[in-house]
């Protein structure tokens, strides 16, 4: 089956590496993209690209104007959210602008277009502080950030306007991602990284001189908090089950992605001395961390046959080359 799929946000970190696996699948992908945290270059060369804003009506009408004439998209992704949560604190406008009124401008658009098929990027901070160490999909949602309230009222919406119009969604729920695509053409090339993986990686490889370490008093086998992993790839690899998925069976899911293990802080510290030395100091615990949290996969397991293929040490290798090859090219 070759799906006609438009990516929204798909010159960023992880909406590249969806488009990159769809046309590994060989599905036909349009990405529309305003380019404010994407690169122009991070986008597949046998993707249609088009510069367009989510927030603005008129770009997405035009251009699905000119694609649904051919032929009409069968499957909407979108990873056009801001997603830095200290700066959704500090910008709660902006960020319920962008993530809340992006989405409800899309799915006014889908209905124009009479669209039946949305795959939607969240996140597991819809849970807030979780009750349980593995977050499961039947947990109680209390975001504690605006970040993670935008992505719980932005799947609200997709579920009320998927009821009234006859639609279908595909709602992913995960953690932490990293790594690089295996062609390492693309990876996450940004300034003020937040993620341990990458901030990890920087400081072995010099570009940062130290990091902290917050914490070795928990509850877990080496003291330092454990955290839910995924590799960026595995992750595409889910957007584009999700999206036949939906086309197959014409119903809807709501899943997370996870390991079902997770890592801690030191693991992935030991994972990355394998390759170099890093500079870490142990500082004073963070207010609010759990000890643990990871995602339950049970359920992306049953419906979508997905689980990580890659580990920790495929995920730590490809930030490293992917980081290397970058410092080369500066």
């Amino acid at each position: 089956m070759k799906l006609k799929v438009c990516v929204i946000g798909g010159a960023g970190y992880i909406g590249s590496h969806a488009v990159y696996e769809l046309i590994r699948d060989g599905h036909e992908v349009v990405v529309i993209d305003n380019l404010s945290t994407g690169s122009r270059n991070m986008i597949h060369k046998d993707a249609k690209f088009y510069y367009g804003d989510i927030t603005n009506k008129q770009d997405l009408k035009n251009i699905f104007n000119i694609e649904c004439s051919v032929k009409p998209f069968d499957v909407i992704m979108h990873f056009a959210a801001k997603l830095i949560v200290p700066e959704s604190v500090d910008k709660p406008l902006e960020y319920y602008y962008n993530n809340v009124e992006g989405v409800r401008i899309m799915l006014e658009v889908m209905t124009d277009f009479n669209i039946k098929n949305v795959v939607f990027s969240s996140t597991a901070a819809v849970y807030g502080e979780p009750v349980n160490s593995v977050c499961s999909e039947t947990d109680i949602t209390c975001p504690i950030n605006p970040y993670g309230e935008t992505k719980l009222a932005s799947e609200k919406l997709i579920k009320w306007v998927c009821k009234k119009y006859n639609m279908n969604y595909c709602i992913f729920r995960y953690f932490n991602v990293a790594g690089a695509d295996k062609s390492l053409e693309i990876g996450l090339n940004k300034d003020n990284l937040t993620h341990i993986v990458p901030i990890t990686v920087q400081t072995a490889l010099g570009i940062r001189k130290s990091m902290d370490v917050y914490g070795n008093d928990y509850d877990t086998s080496d003291g330092t908090c454990i955290r839910d992993y995924i590799h960026v790839s595995d992750l595409a690899d889910a957007h584009v089950l999700g999206a036949k998925y939906l086309v197959e069976n014409n119903k809807s899911l709501l899943v997370n992605l996870g390991s079902n293990k997770g890592y801690s802080v030191l693991e992935i510290i030991k994972e990355v001395e394998k390759h170099y030395p890093v500079n870490y100091k142990i500082t004073d615990r963070r207010k609010g961390d759990p000890a643990k949290l990871i995602a339950s996969n049970e359920k992306a397991k049953e419906i979508l046959g997905w689980s990580p293929k890659r580990d920790l040490s495929e995920i730590i290798n490809s930030d490293i080359e992917y980081r290397k090859k970058i410092m080369n090219k500066s």
